[in-house]
This record gives structure tokens, sequence and C-alpha cells, in this order.
């Protein structure tokens, strides 16, 4: 029984290891502001990259959890990308033209927040 177990594990973990093979995953949390769904989509879709591992945005938190290949893409140039659709986080302001334009429940700034 433990076979059954422990082949499929083995398995996987080749398989991870070969689709990582040669590249620095780096794993990080930075603070993004945002209110709703529609902000957790955003932010995730727009780090839907090739660079990009995985991107998790928690809107209770506000922390993107996002684990990328550090040798192809700078945390910087992640912050810079989600700010540049609307989203400041914690070094990168938003565009006011690109903020202004997001949804009424989106807008996080000086209690701008509207439902």
């Amino acid at each position: 029984m433990k076979t059954l177990f422990i082949l499929p594990l083995i398995i996987f973990t080749f398989a991870v290891s070969y689709l990582f093979a040669g590249d620095t995953v780096k794993e990080e949390q930075v603070k993004v502001f945002g209110n709703c769904k529609q902000c957790k989509d955003r932010i995730e879709s727009t780090l839907k990259i090739k660079e990009v591992k995985f991107a998790k945005w928690d809107k209770k938190s506000k922390m993107l959890r996002v684990a990328y290949q550090s040798d192809k893409i700078s945390l910087d140039s992640l912050q810079q990308l989600v700010a540049s659709v609307g989203h400041d986080t914690e070094k990168f302001k938003a565009p006011d033209s690109v903020y202004s334009e997001l949804p009424g429940c989106c807008l996080y700034r000086d209690g701008e927040h509207t439902h």
C-alpha cells in the first residue's frame, strides 16, 4: 500500500524538478493595495506571465505571495507591472490616470472606496 503512495510522490518530485531545472525560483511577499475580488482577479491575472510560477493576493491582508524566476525578472519589475494596472505596491504608485479608471469598488486610496 505504501508503494502506491510513494510512487506518485516520486514521479511528482521528478516532474517538478524537471519543470524548474535551471530556474532560480524565488518566493516573496509584497503589499499590494486593493479591495475586492475584481482587484484580486486583476492583480493575479496581470502576473500570469511565463516568469511567474504563481501569484496569490489576499484581500484581507493585502499581501501578494509570488514565486518567480529571479534570474529572468525582478520583484521591482513585478511590482511595476501591478502598479501599471492600477494597484499601488510598497514601492510603486499606480499612475493616477490608470487608478481613476478602476471601478468604484476598487478605489482604495484615502477612503475613496464606493459600493
